[in-house]
């Protein structure tokens, strides 16, 4: 079976090149007037991949009769969980009904954080394993006994906003966690490659562009 990957219809066209120079089916994401427009594009606010595998399931807003989503916070969220397989990470409160109950039926441990935006702020890279910015999720995440590698804040561009989330600049695909732009420019690169490297896995990235969040590659 092919594999495939969403990609925002903003993302840069070598972004998309490279994926399908891996024989990838890219599917880019596109709409307007359902969320904010500069993340209006972004796969990470309208579908969830219930794990690390290539083969986890995605669930999507666009396959639901029953969840609405809107311009304005919270009301945007409910798909933009951030989930390991092992762990479903998000603001309970307004996860969308389906994505709490698949991951129940998967057996996943639940953490509640205050992060609506639980994605956008997370590199997810093992099961047991994330990157993020956010000190609130980064403690309740340890606090259930994951490996949390905190680093700084920003150093991301996200148009229209002031600044963009590391996670929305990243996405785990097979054995590569893969960054939007050129991470070896933010000044915890050294940190973060050792953190993916030290799991046996690659980090990836691409030079000539700044890290940039077109919402995760997914």
């Amino acid at each position: 079976m092919q594999r495939a990957v969403y990609i925002a219809a903003s993302a840069r066209a070598e972004l998309k090149d490279h994926f399908c120079s891996l024989g990838f089916i890219v599917n880019e994401v596109h709409t307007s007037g359902i969320v904010a427009e500069p993340v209006s594009d972004h796969p990470d606010m309208f579908m969830c991949r219930l794990g690390i595998g290539d083969d986890a399931a995605i669930v999507s807003y666009f396959d639901q009769d029953d969840v609405i989503l809107r311009l304005d916070y919270p009301h945007d969220i409910a798909f933009n969980a951030a989930c390991t397989g092992k762990y479903f990470i998000h603001n309970l409160r307004y996860t969308a009904p389906v994505l709490l109950q698949k991951a129940a039926d998967l057996g996943m441990s639940m953490i509640d954080v205050r992060q609506g935006y639980s994605k956008c702020s997370t590199v997810i890279v093992d099961e047991d394993s994330i990157i993020t910015y956010d000190r609130g999720l980064a403690s309740a995440c340890t606090a259930a006994g994951m490996n949390v590698l905190t680093i700084s804040t920003g150093h991301v561009i996200l148009p229209g906003y002031d600044t963009g989330f590391i996670g929305g600049a990243s996405g785990r695909i097979g054995d590569n966690v893969y960054f939007n732009g050129d991470i070896a420019m933010h000044p915890d690169f050294d940190r973060i490659a050792a953190f993916i490297r030290g799991r046996s896995l690659n980090v990836r990235w691409f030079d000539g562009w700044p890290l940039t969040d077109t919402g995760s590659i997914i």
